[in-house]
């Protein structure tokens, strides 16, 4: 019955499809200023009705899985190895094996870019997904309403109750267990687990950058849901996740992971550092990015021949992209004063650079249509911080998704338009972060409340 109502809610109000970007790390300054161009009102109202359509799946927890971890703890997160396939064939059973035996007993091999249905078993990952994705858009919706408190600040703070703090409910700060290799040498977890990088653009602990824009748009902004005992309870817990990131085997593996791995490993580290408070820490973090992996990753061309060697790079070209912008916002906003847009690979390549070569080949070119969505918002992220002085950028997105104005990307990369025009119809004018008419959204808070009721009862 909820999932039908929530269907039907927002089949009918949603005015974009949702997607889960790569990664971001949006400014908490700029958003809680409020001073966004006129352009953004169609962003903003998508935001608000993002929220509210991930207010009505949460909260979530690791406990909500069906598969015991090996220590015997439902609080450690668990998931399983993305592209590992069974093979049965030496195992000599003459009966069909029962799904437990197969992932004890059956040696497992990978199959780059085969999504293995079967790891979906275990969810914690697309669990984390969309509370990093709740806890950013209700964050910002929340500011939206100038208001202490609101049903956006609230979920917020029960969606970080439930799977960080609350002691039946919460996740132990470790990866100990994810994207686990299953067979009689696994069950133990793989170092790739510190990203999750599925088939689609689904994301694991690595979106710890939204998690950590959401707190600090709380945090200084005026929410008094986010209390100051609730800040400290998720300082103690990131701490504790940062000695476990800096410390265990697997993640510092994944550190050294020359590709989008690494990258995705730097977001992560440099996110959990600002929520702690260290700014020094975070810039140390995103230095080392830069210093190390990143040299590497971007031919002179804009190639990004790790990315390219992948079964689908057009997917990865603009996930690494996506990750290699998230490493230079977070720099930034440690140290706003740095010339970390300015960075050069060792051939002498850029971020720039990168998304103008993948902007030149089709995602057809490798079948990947689908997947062309992809690169958007690295395309407006890009004009936003290197200009757009002939318009291509903008040009671009017009011709291939001529509703970007209404994406929420839209409303935290600007200035975007230098030279091109937003065509989007009914871009609206804000009011403070929110333009009218307001009938859908208020009308849609208040049917998610009916939906909640009626789950009570």
């Amino acid at each position: 019955m909820l999932a039908f109502l929530v269907a039907f809610l927002a089949a009918g109000l949603l005015v974009k499809a949702f997607t889960s970007y790569a990664n971001d790390f949006v400014d908490p300054d700029y958003i809680i200023s409020g001073n966004f161009p006129p352009t953004t009102g169609g962003a903003q109202e998508t935001i608000t009705q993002w929220a509210l359509e991930f207010a009505s799946k949460g909260p979530w927890t690791v406990m909500n899985k069906t598969v015991v971890p090996p220590s015997g703890d439902m609080h450690d997160y668990m998931s399983w190895a993305p592209y590992s396939w069974p093979n049965c064939t030496g195992v000599g059973n003459t009966t069909e094996l029962l799904p437990q035996q197969i992932w004890k007993e059956c040696p497992y091999e990978t199959r780059d870019g085969m999504f293995n249905p079967d790891g979906r078993l275990i969810n914690d990952v697309g669990a984390f997904s969309d509370l990093a994705d709740a806890v950013l858009y209700n964050s910002i919706s929340h500011t939206f309403q100038d208001q202490p408190t609101s049903i956006y600040s609230q979920n917020v703070v029960n969606f970080l109750k439930v799977w960080f703090l609350n002691n039946d409910t919460r996740m132990n700060p470790n990866l100990n267990y994810a994207q686990m290799k299953r067979g009689p040498d696994g069950q133990l977890g793989e170092h790739t687990g510190i990203l999750q990088a599925l088939i689609i653009p689904h994301s694991d602990l690595k979106c710890f950058t939204k998690i950590a824009s959401g707190i600090l748009i709380l945090r200084q902004g005026v929410s008094v849901d986010y209390t100051s005992e609730i800040d400290s309870q998720m300082l103690e817990w990131s701490g504790e996740y940062i000695t476990w990131l800096e410390s265990a085997a697997i993640a510092l593996e994944e550190a050294r992971s020359a590709n989008n791995h690494g990258s995705f490993y730097y977001n992560q580290l440099a996110a959990l550092k600002i929520i702690v408070n260290d700014l020094p820490g975070a810039r140390n973090v995103t230095d080392t990015y830069f210093r190390t992996l990143y040299p590497s990753q971007i031919e002179a061309s804009g190639e990004q021949p790790l990315e390219a060697a992948r079964t689908r790079p057009y997917h990865y070209r603009a996930y690494n992209l996506a990750a290699m912008i998230t490493n230079a916002r977070l720099a930034e906003y440690a140290v706003p004063s740095s010339p970390v847009w300015n960075s050069t690979s060792s051939t002498g390549g850029t971020i720039k650079t990168a998304l103008d070569f993948a902007m030149g080949i089709s995602a057809n070119s490798s079948g990947e249509n689908s997947y062309s969505a992809e690169l958007y918002p690295n395309i407006a992220a890009v004009a936003s911080i290197y200009g757009d002085e002939e318009g291509r950028y903008a040009s671009f997105l017009n011709a291939t998704d001529s509703g970007y104005a209404e994406q929420p990307y839209f409303l935290w990369n600007q200035p975007l338009i230098a030279g091109g025009t937003v065509t989007t119809a009914d871009s609206g004018t804000p009011n403070k972060g929110f333009r009218t008419p307001l009938a859908r959204i208020e009308w849609l808070e208040l049917a998610i409340g009916v939906v909640v009721d009626l789950v009570r009862i």
